[in-house]
């Protein structure tokens, strides 16, 4: 492969890269949008519509890299697991009559499963940063593709 077939290859995969950088991030924004109705339940269409908008632009403004968007999607989901079982705890505690067995039985659900859920995806989200996006700011684009084709060829 001579050297103007390569960089134009290189031009074409940046080309590739930008829109799938905007799709994953579109649909980044979308599963914490998802994840956030399931915790709000009544949450009017418009105010998630608008969240999950302000999400996609936030997601391809803010990474520079596939890892990097489902990184911080993985974190807005372990933060949306850890909200919902503190809000549910608050809520209990509000309460101004004591709760009912089955209504006990439904807080220890939520609260195990929020906490669960929030330490498995806040810790899968730490892996994706420590694995791939702290080694993307390590090194420059160029050098990123030179090494990947020397280690395929």
């Amino acid at each position: 492969m001579d050297e103007a077939s390569h960089y134009r290859l290189l031009g074409e995969i940046g080309k590739m890269g930008t829109w799938t950088l905007q799709l994953n991030a579109a649909l980044g924004s979308l599963v914490a949008t998802i994840g956030l109705w399931l915790m709000w339940g009544e949450a009017p269409v418009t105010i998630l519509a608008a969240v999950a908008l302000m999400l996609a632009v936030l997601l391809t403004w803010g990474s520079t890299s596939l890892a990097a968007v489902w990184a911080w999607t993985t974190a807005l989901l372990g933060v949306e697991s850890l909200a919902l079982a503190v809000v549910t705890m608050i809520q209990g505690k509000l309460a101004d009559r004591e709760p009912t067995e089955q209504e006990m039985s439904d807080i220890l659900i939520v609260m195990l499963f929020g906490l669960f859920s929030s330490i498995f995806w806040l810790t899968f989200s730490y892996g994706i940063f420590k694995k791939f996006v702290r080694a993307d700011l390590n090194s420059s684009p160029e050098d990123r593709t030179i090494r990947r084709g020397h280690q395929s060829g």
